[in-house]
């Protein structure tokens, strides 16, 4: 293996495949941090299998923002298959103008300008979701921060937002817990019925969200499927099968993001046990404090998949038109020409424009949720666990690289 350069035009083979299976290896997944500074020493780096890896911050940012990197798989020269055939793709996976008009509808019912409060106005039912959680660890001498915690909160709160009726919220937390078990599927290591019941799960959850989304058709109401199911903006209707492909962006994507960032987030705090005492005292610290930690330890470390629309050149490398780019956002939030000591946790840190929610078109349109529900679950947490401390160190983590996080993070509390 070698590094390899564009020299006049021409694009050489790579040198990074050995580091990026390494990361890819589960030995790494508690620490993939050293092993992203080895692969930054070659900004773009071509794979053997003709696929492109991006690794460092301003490499990132600029393709992220180029108007000729796709988010379709049919861009690719070597198609995926979809993990949902059959299905409406949701915005996240389309490219403008159908990308953005769909974003614009769906952010009239969930942001600023149309929908200025939305955050705020769930401020009270986030607090007593979260306390209403940690009332249920009162007492426990051991507690798991995922399963107790992190896992129902957000299942909770987008079901909320969705306005899926209470008695339905169950199936709700059954099935998106399902397909998150289904998308670390190891055909080598898992029985097949794990990911028979995501496929299951998948369906479900599909015909469940259509039947209410045609329920709300002339009943307009405060939940976003009524909202979206009822509103003739200046982009028309959505859909139905739009509405429930937005929805089911929200609930998987959402949760898979909420509950990483709040486990990393309590795995942190921990590691440091000078910022939680911070936190007590200085309850504003929350908002820096989350945005260090989307840097520091983000629930997305990878965007695996990319297609190049037309060649594509960044860092004097010519990336061909229909090649597969994976983008290290991890990489790149620890990145030093970027970061002043990138490997600090720095609650403090001034000038954080992290990629903790990606960047450019797809720059995530549930972060100003997630960031308010994780800023709520964190300074409860702290102020509410009696003298919480880990029980293991690293704690195990979920298999993928992608959606990086602990599968289980035991704490103890009070005496025990």
């Amino acid at each position: 293996m070698h590094q390899h350069r564009q020299e006049e035009g021409r694009t050489t083979t790579t040198g990074t495949t050995g580091t990026l299976q390494r990361i890819f290896d589960y030995s790494a997944r508690a620490d993939p941090y050293p092993l992203y500074a080895e692969l930054r020493k070659t900004p773009v780096a071509r794979q053997e299998d003709g696929s492109y890896v991006i690794s460092t911050y301003r490499e990132i940012t600029d393709i992220l923002n180029d108007p000729h990197l796709s988010s379709d798989l049919r861009n690719l020269s070597r198609p995926l298959p979809s993990a949902e055939e059959g299905a409406t793709s949701s915005f996240i996976h389309m490219d403008p103008p159908e990308h953005d008009r769909l974003r614009r509808m769906a952010m009239r019912h969930f942001g600023p300008p149309h929908t200025p409060g939305l955050v705020t106005g769930l401020e009270g039912f986030l607090t007593a979701t979260v306390g209403s959680l940690i009332d249920n660890l009162a007492g426990k001498e051991q507690i798991d921060v995922v399963d107790d915690f992190a896992f129902p909160l957000p299942v909770t709160v987008i079901c909320h937002l969705l306005g899926v009726p209470r008695e339905d919220e169950p199936r709700f937390h059954l099935w998106v817990n399902d397909i998150m078990n289904s998308i670390d599927y190891n055909p080598e290591t898992d029985p097949k019925e794990k990911l028979d019941k995501g496929v299951q799960a998948r369906k479900d959850l599909r015909q469940c969200l259509g039947e209410l989304v045609e329920q709300r058709h002339g009943r307009p109401g405060d939940g976003l499927l009524s909202r979206l199911a009822n509103d003739d903006g200046p982009d028309g209707r959505m859909a139905d099968a739009e509405i429930v492909a937005t929805a089911r962006l929200l609930l998987i994507a959402g949760h898979e993001t909420i509950v990483n960032l709040i486990t990393n987030g309590m795995l942190t705090l921990l590691r440091h046990p000078q910022v939680p005492q911070r936190l007590r005292d200085e309850p504003d610290l929350v908002v820096p404090l989350v945005e260090e930690l989307l840097r520091y330890e983000p629930s997305v470390h990878i965007i695996p998949w990319r297609p190049a629309y037309s060649d594509i050149t960044v860092a004097d490398i010519v990336i061909p038109k229909g090649s597969r780019i994976m983008l290290m956002l991890a990489s790149g939030n620890r990145d030093p020409d970027r970061f002043h000591d990138p490997d600090r946790f720095d609650p403090d840190r001034r000038d954080n424009q992290h990629l903790g929610f990606g960047s450019g078109i797809h720059l995530c349109f549930g972060g100003p949720l997630a960031r308010r529900e994780t800023q709520i679950a964190l300074t409860e947490l702290v102020r509410r666990l009696d003298r919480p401390r880990l029980v293991a160190d690293p704690p195990p983590y979920r298999p993928s690289p992608v959606l990086r996080g602990p599968i289980h993070l035991d704490i103890k509390q009070g005496d025990g």
